[in-house]
């Protein structure tokens, strides 16, 4: 059989008993034309014959023509694919075989065309050698195994995986020859398609194989069944194609992928580093290491530029370790430990990356090598690990053109050395996560500074002081930053007074914070005048004003309109010796009185105009409170949950207050935090200050109170009393010192006031003494030259004691004076 039949149309598909047949003659013109061509094809015979074939032919076929019949000539025969013109136009795809005629002595060949319709067919059939030869010479990997899985054959292009040719193949599993891949794996699929006859395509793999012994490479196979001609299982053929570089591009998407989602999830430097380490781990190294600039971490700012600073002896720039993963994890954690200082030779790799901000890369590292730290024994030196890592990268963490650290990676579980892909994988995701990192220091710093500036804008502690025991609870909405416009204060006020306030500024965040401080000194320099709480909120609300005409008229205002104007504020004051409480509000209402009894009121508190705003004066009211008393004092932000306060029901804002305030709690700090976490949210959407202040009396033998005339002679008797006075609450070392405050005072009253003059002692925490006078004019203290006769009093009193002050009351006015029980200082 020729050449031309074995490659062509096989001939056990090619019925010559329905073939339609034409006769040619050497000038390849039609010269015999029988009943099937005409069915076939269309044209009568008296049509054909006589006319040259390439006009039967479609034109692409006409011109093959000259070269199909050159080819006839030379092989005998030809077999192959004609596209002939029908009669009616369509074209007719024919199986053609033509072959020579019996040859006359008188002149040149003829030639048969046996044609075929091949529509219809499934196509070319092949022998078994064509077959043969397509399998053994395909450049992917085939092989085909028994039912037990069993090799009985395989083409050349599998040796390229390792092995062995075929022949040593036959008779052996998978896992005889690859021991490097999972076969049982392999095998579970193979054994899947032989009970169900279902094909599995593009099943990827990965591992190592024996040509490629240290470096993981992946393949896409397909496995088929194979069935005898009953439908009995044979075996499984199945194909292999080497995709590994496909599945290492795949891989590196995918860390990077995870890269933009897992690091920077938080805005914290420690657990940034940290999401970077695991990152990597086991995806790229075995081994991950992230050592930053101690000014990182503690939201600093580095240098811009690599470090040049140097990193060995007395003045070295500090590292230290923020992040660290092993993919051992039998092995002991790394002796740097988090946080703590890793320190390297200057001449190591680490330091080098460091200083001149380019990546190193050893593919493999010599194992006589020296170790990297000056002293490994060091507690806190981050060491090279043993004999494990045999492949090392060091990336230098950068952002924005500034050197933030390295991140150091190993491998020594995996055989295969770190290449320049896998140093460019590890620059871009080091690269994503050196800006989280960066973004992560400069929150750190601003947050500490916003955290310094909350902290010196609200109290450290409440004051020590007898009025009222206080608690208090503040909740900013911006729970990042931790600052928020709200505040609350307790100011101790002479007379053994205290001062309540609360106040809420429009916004959130620093500039709130800032405008809260502006307003919260305000008040405690107001209360220091000790006057009434009316008068207190008309001044502040005179600075609020004049603050507003000070802003810079061309600045646009804020988004979120955080401004002082507008703000709020309630100021009380109260008065343990009597129990009187005096209340004025600006802007701010719902004030909340618990008896001791349990039972919820909210005194009537005349409403006042926000700060800044203009309006009608302000007004203080004035209660009695029992001894046991608890006021409440909040901000709208309490009550925020259920809206703003313009859209909610007063009376509903009462009674949700009321249910809560009712619940009793062994300690006054365990019940303002129960209120607070019963009406506001996890997130609240506004600031929050709720402030609780029990009431206190002091006991009638505490205070005393004498009223004299204004005639010098009272002087001897006032001296007399107070001394009196003080042996009976057990202060003898107090007497000289008060006498001398006492006459001071009253003298003073005497020369410059008429009528009677009225002094009171209070036994506080202090000893309060207070001299009252008819007389609006306030004393000034002087400094007397040495020549002077007079003018000294009021100096010996301010020497003689902690504090001194003037109250003016409705009537007069009021000299008062606190000294330490201690005794005096001078």
């Amino acid at each position: 059989m020729s050449t031309s039949e074995k490659s062509g149309v096989a001939a056990r598909r090619f019925d010559v008993a329905d073939a339609a047949v034409v006769l040619l003659d050497a000038r390849l013109t039609v010269s015999g034309w029988t009943a099937d061509a005409e069915r076939l094809f269309g044209h009568r015979g008296a049509e054909a014959v006589g006319r040259p074939v390439a006009d039967l032919l479609m034109p692409q076929d006409a011109a093959r023509l000259p070269e199909l019949a050159r080819r006839c000539v030379r092989d005998g025969r030809w077999t192959g694919l004609l596209a002939v013109r029908h009669r009616d136009g369509h074209p007719v795809v024919a199986t053609v075989r033509v072959l020579p005629a019996v040859e006359s002595a008188d002149g040149p060949p003829r030639w048969v065309a046996l044609a075929a319709d091949t529509a219809g067919t499934p196509g070319w059939g092949m022998s078994r050698g064509v077959l043969e030869r397509m399998a053994a010479h395909s450049p992917i990997g085939i092989a085909i195994v028994d039912t037990d899985l069993r090799f009985v054959w395989s083409n050349a292009a599998l040796e390229q995986f390792g092995g062995g040719p075929g022949r040593e193949r036959i008779g052996k599993r998978l896992a005889d020859i690859q021991p490097g891949l999972d076969a049982a794996a392999l095998e579970r699929v193979m054994r899947q398609v032989l009970e169900s006859g279902e094909s599995v395509a593009g099943y990827e793999h990965a591992g190592t194989v024996r040509s490629a012994p240290h470096r993981e490479t992946a393949h896409a196979m397909s496995f088929t069944r194979l069935d005898d001609d009953r439908g009995i299982p044979l075996g499984v053929y199945y194909t292999v194609v080497d995709v590994t570089e496909r599945y290492r591009a795949r891989a590196r998407l995918t860390l990077l992928d995870r890269a933009g989602k897992s690091i920077g999830r938080t805005l914290d430097v420690t657990r940034t580093a940290q999401e970077l380490a695991d990152l990597a781990v086991p995806g790229l190294a075995d081994l991950v290491t992230v050592d930053l600039l101690e000014t990182v971490l503690d939201g600093g700012e580095p240098a811009p530029g690599p470090t040049g600073g140097p990193l060995d002896g007395p003045d070295a720039v500090p590292l230290r370790r923020a992040g660290h993963r092993s993919a051992d994890e039998e092995a002991p954690g790394d002796s740097a430990g988090i946080g703590r200082v890793a320190r390297y030779r200057a001449d190591a790799p680490p330091i080098t990356a460091l200083t001149g901000g380019r990546s190193w890369i050893e593919e493999r590292l010599d194992p006589l090598a020296g170790a990297w730290t000056a002293d490994p024994s060091q507690d806190g030196v981050a060491a090279l690990p043993g004999p494990g890592p045999h492949t090392a990268m060091i990336v230098p963490v950068r952002a924005r053109g500034t050197t933030l650290g390295i991140t150091t990676f190993f491998r020594g579980r995996r055989e295969e050395p770190f290449d320049q892909d896998d140093l460019s994988l590890a620059e871009e995701f080091v690269a994503r996560a050196a800006l989280c990192l960066d973004n992560a220091r400069r929150y750190t710093r601003e947050r500490d500074a916003a955290l310094v500036l909350q902290r010196h804008l609200l109290p450290h502690r409440l004051p020590e002081q007898d009025a009222m025991e206080v608690a208090a609870c503040y909740r900013p909405a911006d729970e990042l930053t931790g600052l928020g416009g709200d505040w609350f204060d307790v100011i101790p006020l002479s007379g053994a007074r205290v001062a309540l306030v609360v106040g809420d500024v429009v916004g959130h965040g620093i500039e709130a914070a800032a405008a809260m401080g502006r307003l919260r000194a305000a008040v405690q320099t107001l209360a220091d005048l000790d006057l009434p709480p009316e008068e207190v909120l008309a001044h502040l609300d005179d600075l609020v004003d004049r603050a507003g005409q000070e802003d810079d008229p061309g600045t646009a205002p804020r988004a979120d309109g955080v401004r002082a104007k507008g703000a709020s504020c309630l100021y009380a004051v109260y008065d343990p010796v009597g129990g009187r409480l005096s209340m004025a509000a600006a802007g701010h209402g719902l004030p909340a009185v618990v008896a001791p009894d349990g039972t919820v009121d909210f005194p009537e508190l005349p409403p006042g105009p926000e700060l800044g705003v203009g309006g009608p004066p302000f007004e203080s009211v004035e209660l009695r409170l029992a001894e046991g008393s608890v006021l409440a004092l909040c901000t709208d932000g309490l009550l925020a949950a259920e809206g703003p306060a313009d859209r909610r029901d007063a009376a509903a804002d009462r009674e949700r207050l009321r249910q809560v305030l009712e619940r009793r709690a062994p300690d006054l700090d365990d019940r303002v935090r129960a209120v607070v976490d019963a009406l506001v949210p996890a997130r609240p959407p506004d600031d929050v200050v709720l402030l609780l202040a029990r009431a206190r009396r002091l006991p009638a033998d505490r205070t005393v109170s004498w009223e004299l005339p204004g005639d010098p002679a009272s002087v001897a008797e006032v001296r007399k009393r107070t001394s009196r006075q003080l042996c009976d609450w057990g202060l003898d070392e107090l007497t000289f010192t008060t006498e001398l405050v006492v006459s001071e005072l009253f003298t003073n009253a005497i020369r410059h006031a008429e009528g009677p003059i009225r002094l009171r002692l209070i036994l506080s925490r202090t000893l309060v003494c207070e001299v009252w006078d008819a007389s609006p004019t306030a004393p000034h203290l002087r400094h007397p030259k040495t020549t002077d006769e007079g003018g000294r009093g009021l100096f010996l009193v301010s020497r003689c004691t902690q504090r001194w002050g003037t109250r003016y009351t409705q009537d007069g006015k009021i000299i008062w004076t606190e000294q330490s029980l201690a005794g005096p200082s001078f």
